[in-house]
């Protein structure tokens, strides 16, 4: 149908009886159908997600996941690439690796993965996870031999998963170098356990920085992840755990976190599996959903009519200009495919 080709922006005509509370969320924007510049693939590496940002240069930047093409090896070979185009929604040309795992001795020693970037106060943060071994022995056929095992069938990848942690490299260019943190910049604490992970990072009106990273629901058997914020006067800690989850009542990732200004509210989109949805916060520590909070299904429009339907779809991101939402960055994987696709958001 046709109208399947243009979905409201953060709810747009589709939200009902909402509050005035909510009218910021009504942004009347909407998403375009894609074509193939939409869409970034590579013939040797599986991508994953995507962070945006304009430089001085006038270019855009994208900062992405990118490992060989073994859908497990994200958690043991994933690397943090650098691409550019004149377009914040493509095409894009790699540039440069820009992270990799640092070896044993180091907390990030395995992986670099999900990343973030930002700029504050004249600098860039590039926000990332990655793993150890600790004392471990191991080598690079150890790692591959963990690939498509469950946790239960390997105390290495069960050893990684537990040990991933949210760190930061800060560069004065976007061509960096980066220099990165000896420590990770969050810890496991009140509303998770086990891990941090999938870092996002906004600065609020007070100067503070919001960071929320995913972990384990405590004293809960079952898999799911809560979401959490931590606050600190620096972009790189140390954080302060908040008491209060951000989401804890379904299994949600990936969050996208930006603060409008102009309406001096935070808003964080994420991935629930089947579909992309949105939480907001008047404080950027007490968050609710809208009567509405789901604002993108699990399948993409194209330009010629067709859909992609995809085994996964992950890694919200929402590219901001001007105070206005230009692009969301999604994590597509499809049979044996994982790509991003950029999808424009129009404004009439």
């Amino acid at each position: 149908m046709r109208i399947s080709l243009f979905v409201l922006f953060f709810i747009g005509n589709f939200l009902q009886g909402y509050t005035q509370e909510e009218d910021f969320l009504l942004l009347k924007g909407k998403f375009e159908p894609i074509t193939e510049d939409n869409l970034y693939k590579d013939h040797q590496f599986y991508n994953w997600g995507g962070s945006i940002i304009k430089g001085e240069d006038g270019l855009y930047h994208l900062f992405y996941s990118r490992w060989q093409m073994d859908f497990s090896a994200w958690l043991t070979f994933s690397e943090i690439a650098h691409a550019t185009s004149s377009s914040s929604n493509g095409p894009w040309e790699y540039r440069e690796t820009v992270l990799k795992g640092r070896g044993k001795g180091y907390w990030d020693a395995i992986t670099a993965h999900n990343p973030k970037i930002k700029y504050f106060d004249g600098k860039y943060y590039l926000y990332y996870i990655a793993t150890n071994l600790g004392e471990m022995e191991y080598s690079d056929n150890d790692l591959i031999a963990t690939h498509g095992k469950s946790l239960d069938q390997s105390l290495i990848r069960k050893t990684l998963r537990e040990n991933q942690r949210t760190g930061v490299a800060v560069s004065s260019s976007l061509d960096g170098p980066w220099e990165r943190l000896d420590q990770p910049i969050i810890q496991p604490s009140g509303p998770i356990t086990t891990l941090t992970v999938n870092p996002a990072i906004a600065k609020g009106k007070d100067n503070h920085f919001y960071l929320i990273v995913k972990g384990d629901k405590p004293d809960e058997e079952r898999f799911i992840r809560n979401q959490a914020i931590a606050i600190s006067d620096s972009p790189v800690g140390p954080f302060q755990m908040q008491p209060n989850p951000v989401i804890d009542y379904q299994d949600t990732e990936d969050m996208s976190l930006y603060y409008d200004s102009e309406n001096q509210k935070f808003y964080g989109v994420f991935h629930a599996h089947e579909y992309i949805g949105l939480v907001y916060s008047n404080d950027g520590i007490n968050w609710k959903k809208p009567s509405n909070f789901k604002v993108f299904n699990k399948e993409i429009p194209l330009a010629n009519g067709d859909l992609i339907r995809p085994d996964r779809m992950e890694r919200p991101f929402v590219y901001f200009e001007n105070n206005q939402p230009k692009t969301l960055c999604l994590a597509v994987k499809k049979g044996e495919q994982s790509y991003t696709v950029f999808i424009p958001i129009a404004f009439d």
